[in-house]
């Protein structure tokens, strides 16, 4: 069992290592003033997203990007609060003066509603990149010119752009934070050791050309969630030397952190759901590394309880996954300007290995709710 435990304990250590080196092969990119040239259609997908979208629509109205060059279409997934409103009233008193803004009602055709609004959204789209977020989110100001500039200097298929949580107070959005960092810490790893496997949908961007070679989401729209990743993976397929990420300070989209545990939990079971249904071979790789590392963790305090493992040997285990983690969340803090919550990182560290494996035992066993809709695996 101990060199079970061991075994594993390097091949973790490999594996986010890894992600540290390829972290800083990544080059942060930097804006250098382009004339814009690239033509945008962005698809924002809502629902019951009332007291988010405010702060959603006031960024958007900031953006940088010549208003000429994008179009805006909001897409209604069957709210039954005020958010339609929202929108239609900012448009009409407000709006983003040239743009061309339309709110459409989604129509439902498999299991996943926000496949099925993006898939409308394209349908409709008049320019052929697609970029992607939420409507609980917070755009940069320069957020489509960072996408203009890699389109242009790079000429991909499909751009995969940073996430962050802002407002972050608290212990449990902390805990939040760190594991969103660690996720973007992963996420710009497998990049820069040419292995994508990770990505999210709020600040995402692709050709329409890209999204119809590979049939769009057909193959996995049963699935609930999953538009991002499952779009990686084909386009990882198609052609990955046309896969980007986007090292971008101007292009990171922050949203909020939950504020209660039952919300996250059934947000993390929902992420975790459609990891059973992923084709790449690394990201399941990775994935079940992972969670036999955090699984071997807490197996070993009942090893130690019961003489098997030495105290000793436990301890050393643990340093060795607090040592490799924090250098990897450090890089990602250190790349989004948020350092001063690393603070939290020993108490979240302790936590994360039982909340991981409780997460996973739930995705596989039960179902979860979201936006008000029940869902099984």
């Amino acid at each position: 069992m101990i060199s079970i435990i061991i075994a594993v304990t390097l091949v973790y250590l490999l594996l986010i290592g890894s992600f540290c080196l390829g972290f800083d092969r990544v080059k942060t990119f930097e804006l250098s003033d382009m004339k814009p040239k690239t033509r945008f259609s962005v698809i924002i997908p809502f629902r019951n997203e009332a007291k988010e979208l405010p702060a959603l629509l006031e960024s958007i109205s900031r953006l940088n990007y010549p208003k000429e060059r994008f179009e805006l279409i909001f897409v209604d997934d069957d709210s039954d609060d005020d958010s339609r409103n929202i929108v239609e009233t900012f448009l009409a008193s407000k709006g983003v003066g040239g743009a061309n803004i339309t709110v459409i009602h989604n129509v439902r055709s498999t299991n996943s509603p926000k496949k099925d609004a993006i898939t409308l959204a394209i349908s409709k789209a008049n320019y052929d990149w697609i970029v992607t977020t939420d409507a609980d989110c917070v755009l940069p100001k320069y957020w489509l010119d960072s996408f203009d500039e890699l389109i242009q200097k790079q000429h991909p298929d499909l751009v995969v752009a940073p996430i962050t949580y802002h407002y972050v107070t608290g212990f449990l959005q902390n805990f939040q934070l760190l594991d969103v960092l660690s996720l973007q810490g992963a996420t710009i790893g497998g990049f820069g050791t040419k292995t994508p496997f990770l990505c999210n949908g709020a600040n995402l961007a692709y050709t329409k050309q890209l999204f119809n070679a590979v049939n769009g989401f057909q193959g996995n729209a049963e699935v609930a969630s999953g538009d991002d990743v499952f779009l990686l993976e084909k386009a990882t397929r198609n052609n990955a030397s046309n896969v980007h990420y986007l090292k971008c300070k101007h292009a990171v989209v922050a949203t909020k952190a939950l504020t209660s545990t039952a919300d996250l939990l059934e947000q993390r079971v929902r992420w975790a759901a459609k990891s059973s249904a992923y084709k790449n071979l690394f990201g399941k790789f990775a994935g079940l590394i992972i969670l036999t590392q955090n699984g071997l963790l807490i197996a070993s305090l009942f090893l130690v309880g019961i003489g098997v493992l030495k105290p000793k040997e436990l301890l050393y285990i643990f340093i060795i996954k607090f040592s490799i983690d924090f250098l990897l969340i450090y890089k990602s803090a250190l790349f989004f300007d948020q350092k001063s919550h690393l603070k939290h990182y020993l108490l979240a560290s302790l936590c994360y290995p039982f909340f991981s494996v409780y997460v996973a035992f739930i995705a596989v066993f039960k179902g979860y709710q979201w936006k008000g809709r029940s869902y099984r695996q």
